[in-house]
């Protein structure tokens, strides 16, 4: 008997299949041996269909099922909206620009040339710490794969069950002496890991899930967030150092000139760079130094923003309620939230997507691997029946194999079909 299973096939030529010469005459000879048949490739190899039929293996970034944006090949990772993150790019640009441009030479002549390179070191600072936060993963956690959503929402059928069975909302676990719920999430179809939450606007469960910043375009997670922090606190500390230096500038010039010469002479009303910059700066800097001040506040509670709007661990709750992740104190807080290992990425987003599973072709005491798409599958078997009819169990117009899903296909090497229910050869090789 003769078994055949082709399960998944991918083919590199445009054209239309071809058996190679060396396949059919091993099929026609029932001499060959294994090493033989293990020998015989089934890719045609001329140069023209090799060129027209090469097919360029799509990364996994390109079927994210998130709502991110990638760039770089998948090197960057962005959240969906993008627009509030260019203009906090544009406004940090252009108003540390104008302090470099109008400010800084004055400073530097009348005060130390100390005061343009702090400027510089915290704005270089500052755009790194935006870019880190911006660009990196910020711990999404990969979907189930089909096979565990299955698992997960319909269980295994048991006498008693009843037929399928939806999967609990929660799971309960101890975590230092508290009980905490993990929630599933229809979405991703996981159970979320402590701290966990999913983001509505990237369409990701995201690990140690804080909030989501449109200003730096991304979630804010366990990836990122000591990024982010240091942004903030760096922009608190540039913001306040703009601000005070351009009142400084005005104030030097007003007592050398006078206050109403001074911005005659200054490019306050040529220019208008220094309306810009102290407005901004004065604004903006209230609204930064609080924010600020607020995650100082959860790194030392070793808290989330998500945690803390929640009151999750508020002692409104209970006199049994507390915070299991925080440590015994402030500084040892402050150390894992900052100085901590980085956590690797879950998400393999510039790894190549795996090309179908190569299956066995099973003659005997012969083996010949084969490779096709499934969608191409008849035509391959076309071609082998009409080269070997009478390997064909049954007629071509009730050909066993459809373009929806690929099944096992059983081929006795008779013409009687009375070998099909006692197979004795199964496929002995599939690697992914």
């Amino acid at each position: 008997q003769y078994f055949l299973l082709v399960n998944q096939f991918s083919i590199q030529a445009a054209t239309v299949p071809k058996i190679p010469a060396a396949l059919n005459r091993g099929l026609m000879d029932p001499g060959m041996t294994e090493c033989q048949y293990s020998q015989i490739s089934t890719v045609a190899s001329s140069p023209m269909e090799s060129q027209l039929g090469k097919k360029i293996p799509k990364r996994k970034w390109q079927t994210f099922p998130g709502r991110n944006k990638f760039y770089c090949n998948g090197r960057i990772m962005m959240g969906r909206q993008t627009g509030v993150f260019y203009l906090t790019l544009v406004l940090i640009v252009v108003t540390s620009g104008l302090f470099f441009a109008f400010d800084c030479p004055f400073l530097a002549y009348s005060l130390s040339p100390a005061i343009p390179a702090i400027g510089a070191f915290l704005f270089l600072f500052v755009m790194g710490m935006l870019l880190r936060a911006s660009f990196s993963d910020p711990g999404v956690l990969p979907r189930a794969t089909p096979d565990e959503a299955a698992h997960l929402e319909y269980g295994i059928n048991s006498p008693g069950s009843g037929g399928c069975r939806s999967p609990p909302r929660t799971q309960e676990v101890v975590i230092n002496g508290q009980t905490v719920k993990l929630k599933y999430c229809f979405t991703c179809k996981i159970f979320r890991p402590p701290r966990a939450s999913h983001c509505s606007l990237c369409d990701n469960c995201v690990e140690r899930f804080d909030h989501h910043c449109p200003w730096v375009g991304n979630c804010v997670g366990k990836r990122n967030y000591r990024y982010f922090y240091l942004f903030i606190l760096s922009l608190s500390f540039l913001t306040i150092f703009i601000f005070a230096f351009v009142i400084t500038h005005i104030v030097l010039r007003s007592n050398q000139t006078g206050f109403l010469s001074a911005l005659k002479d200054s490019p306050l009303l040529n220019h208008s760079d220094t309306v810009l910059e102290v407005v901004v700066c004065f604004f903006s800097m209230w609204s930064i130094v609080g924010l600020s001040g607020f995650h100082t506040y959860l790194i030392g509670s070793n808290q989330t923003t998500n945690e803390d709007i929640k009151g999750l661990w508020s002692s409104k709750r209970g006199k049994g309620n507390y915070n299991p992740y925080s440590y015994s104190s402030v500084i040892t807080n402050c150390c894992a939230a900052l100085c901590g290992p980085l956590p690797p990425s879950l998400i393999d987003r510039r790894g190549f997507i795996q090309p179908d599973t190569p299956q066995t072709l099973c003659f005997g005491n012969s083996l010949v691997s084969l490779r096709a798409d499934c969608d191409e599958a008849d035509d391959l078997l076309f071609f082998f029946f009409l080269l070997h009819p009478s390997l064909l169990p049954v007629s071509l117009a009730s050909w066993p194999f459809s373009h929806d899903s690929c099944l096992p296909l059983c081929v006795p090497h008779s013409r009687s079909c009375s070998h099909l229910s006692t197979p004795s050869a199964l496929v002995l090789e599939s690697s992914l």
